[in-house]
């Protein structure tokens, strides 16, 4: 039926967004926003708050014929039997876990033998690792645990209204990252599961629905749509195809690529999720993106803008000034308890415009890293898309084109995950064998002259940092 609405939302780490769009040519309507706590661990009963906020921010649902819930990966929403939280959900970036992490890849095998059976090797971002933390550090709320969600799956669940666990469903790509699921049979390792609760008693896991599936049904009546990861749900909405890399700028910094294969990387460099459309998503995460731009804004006391139209002052190198940008640990390379470097300062280069060029050239070069790492195991890539807030910074595509050594497309700015999630919501309405494709808007190609010389100082910064 044509002009029906559907909605899609994104319950990232700092916000949560829901954008309300035409099914048939995915047209906005209207939107609305509402902002998130901060911290690494934060009670699952904001992001409610904040979504009935962005919800009527953005006029209501009455008018909705379906909706679907994109949000962020790993969480851990720990559920009593009365279907209420045990503790404050631990988020992707708590990197409390690193220890447990480790345990639990050589308790099934090692490396190799985790990357086999559920396609990464664990870091403290995933659920695995953080249900060992509890078990280890929090008995008492561990012995109560009777279901496990993520943030997405709980969202979708809340709006159903709770309390019914046999409602409690999510998607491929969101379960994928709970390290006790397998993408490519589509099925939970509940032994893994097991190992990380320190318990073999049987504990409720979402339902997994089809990417072109509906769920359930709001208490309202509006069908809920799977859902989706964040990072599944950003390439879906910006309709990646397989050959894309996409570039993400937010919190974290991630590179993921749309794959008709699955991956199985025991180096632990790439994680091997699933996505929102069928296939499969390899993926490598920084920590550190977005707020080194905000790190940045701070020293030098100018806007996003002004810093990027800075580090476009300076030259390539930023005059011998490196940054290693682990501002907050980092995921990959796996090292949680890692502080940011500056290395080559001089009384030349200790200024605004080579202190921007460094700050960004040090963030894009870990990305630059991602992206190798994907090439590295056979991924193929023909594009690179940057999406994210920082996308926009008038020195982004300049100078990832430069450290990636290929033209990089900037697609218009948008909000992705909640676009993506809205695709979802219109496939499952709509109907046919794929997601609708929308006319996203004119795209802007740059490229720029290499700079091979400047990601070989950073990397030989990154090795001679590994044991510090």
């Amino acid at each position: 039926m044509a002009n029906q609405l559907i909605a899609g939302v994104d319950s990232s780490t700092q916000s949560v967004k829901i954008v309300i769009r035409a099914a048939d040519t995915g047209e906005l309507v209207r939107q609305g926003r509402a902002a998130h706590p901060d911290g690494t661990e934060v009670d699952p009963a904001h992001w409610k708050s904040a979504l009935d906020t962005a919800i009527a921010d953005a006029g209501g649902l009455d008018d909705v014929a379906a909706i679907s819930v994109g949000g962020q990966q790993h969480g851990m929403v720990a559920l009593d039997e009365a279907g209420d939280v045990i503790r404050p959900a631990l988020l992707w970036n708590d990197t409390r876990s690193a220890e447990q992490a480790t345990s639990l890849n050589s308790e099934i095998g090692g490396n190799q033998a985790m990357a086999d059976a559920v396609g990464s090797v664990l870091v403290a971002s995933f659920t695995a690792s953080k249900v060992r933390w509890m078990a280890e550090n929090e008995k008492a709320n561990a012995d109560r645990v009777h279901a496990i969600a993520l943030p997405h799956d709980w969202l979708s669940w809340q709006l159903q209204g709770g309390k019914d666990f046999a409602k409690l469903f999510t998607d491929r790509s969101d379960a994928s990252g709970t390290g006790y699921f397998d993408p490519t049979s589509s099925t939970y390792r509940r032994d893994i599961l097991a190992k990380a609760l320190l318990s073999d008693r049987e504990i409720y896991l979402p339902n997994i629905v089809a990417p072109s599936a509906f769920g359930g049904v709001t208490t309202g009546g509006i069908p809920i749509a799977a859902g989706a990861g964040d990072n599944a749900g950003a390439a879906l909405g910006v309709q990646a195809q397989p050959g894309d890399v996409v570039i993400s700028l937010g919190t974290s910094g991630t590179a993921f690529a749309v794959s008709s294969t699955p991956t199985h990387d025991p180096s632990g460099a790439v994680a091997g999720f699933a996505d929102a459309s069928g296939r499969y998503l390899p993926l490598v995460c920084t920590l550190n993106a977005a707020r080194i731009f905000d790190a940045a804004t701070t020293i030098l006391g100018k806007s996003h803008d002004e810093v990027g139209a800075l580090a476009l002052t300076s030259v390539p190198g930023a005059h011998g000034l490196t940054l290693l940008p682990y501002f907050e640990g980092e995921r990959t390379p796996n090292r949680p308890d890692a502080t940011g470097v500056f290395s080559g300062m001089t009384i030349a280069n200790s200024n605004p415009a080579d202190i921007a060029r460094a700050m960004i050239e040090g963030m894009l070069s870990g990305l630059a890293d991602a992206v190798q790492s994907l090439v590295d195991l056979g991924v193929d890539i023909k594009r690179v898309l940057i999406i994210g807030g920082a996308a926009k910074n008038p020195a982004v595509g300049q100078i990832a084109s430069a450290l990636f050594g290929r033209p990089v497309v900037i697609p218009p700015a948008g909000e992705y995950v909640a676009d993506g999630a809205a695709k979802q919501a219109a496939w499952a309405l709509l109907g046919g064998d794929a997601a609708p494709i929308w006319d996203l808007g004119k795209a802007v190609q740059i490229e720029s002259a290499s700079t091979p010389e400047v990601l070989e100082k950073y990397r030989t910064l990154r090795d001679a940092t590994v044991n510090w």
